[in-house]
């Protein structure tokens, strides 16, 4: 490990880290020398990645298995951190939930009701449970993925729109609240990456010409990788950006433009 690590001493809750952005994020995050706590329902990979990270740092990670929408659980995964590692410096609200791209009149209530539950109301559970730890630490980083979608919404997303639409007005009021207590709050957007149900966000089939009209929308011309969105995290969780809150980070190629 060298010597300019620039998580080194932080404990970070990650949720949704099984997989794809949040597993990229977590690895990321101990690289970069912090304690990482792994949130997920998957238990099998949320395990293997633990194992992963804490083979050539031991005790780095700890995998708690948590459904994000729950009061109890949620109060469990950040208290986790204080046990384990004796602390919380940053909150990383990744897990998500969206529907396969469709009318709005056709998405199931059961749908939309997991879809803000996941999105919108994980964010306001875990914030309860986490500003009190960020207060004995005298500081705190909360990063809460959303998506391009909250800014720009397309028909056929348009709930899922509204879920990250949600998640964007919220990081913007929870930086203004949690500024005088030394809590900064920030999101990151990125566009389809190849890591999710890529075929559930595209119109019709997932075929190579429908991606090749995607990316054409991009003005970098190619999709978001999770490791885009976990360098993106790097930087804003660190002191690096001690003067940075209350902003929507795109990771998109220039498409939000």
């Amino acid at each position: 490990m060298g010597m300019n690590l620039r998580l080194r001493g932080k404990v970070a809750v990650i949720t949704g880290a099984a997989s794809g952005v949040g597993e990229s994020i977590a690895r990321s995050f101990a690289r970069e020398g912090a304690k990482v706590v792994v949130v997920d329902i998957e238990v099998d990979r949320g395990n293997q990645l633990v194992e992963e990270i804490n083979e050539p740092n031991p005790r780095h990670a700890l995998f708690v298995e948590a459904d994000v929408t729950r009061d109890d659980d949620s109060a469990w995964m950040l208290k986790a951190a204080v046990e384990h590692f004796g602390g919380l410096d940053i909150l990383v609200n990744n897990a998500s939930a969206w529907h396969p791209r469709k009318s709005m009149l056709e998405v199931s209530e059961a749908e939309y009701d997991r879809m803000f539950a996941v999105n919108v109301k994980a964010i306001f559970l875990a914030a309860r449970h986490a500003v009190p730890l960020f207060e004995q630490r005298g500081s705190g980083s909360i990063l809460n993925i959303g998506s391009t979608a909250g800014l720009r919404p397309r028909a056929g997303m348009a709930w899922y729109s509204a879920s990250k639409g949600a998640v964007l007005s919220a990081t913007k009021a929870m930086a203004l609240e949690l500024a005088p207590r030394k809590v900064r709050v920030n999101a990151i957007n990125p566009v389809l990456g190849e890591y999710r149900h890529f075929q559930d966000f595209l119109e019709g089939e997932d075929t190579p010409e429908r991606r090749t009209q995607f990316m054409a929308t991009i003005p970098l011309g190619r999709l978001t990788k999770p490791e885009d969105v976990a360098n993106a995290a790097v930087y804003l969780a660190s002191d690096e950006a001690s003067f940075v809150t209350g902003v929507h980070f795109e990771v998109d190629g220039g498409r939000c433009i």
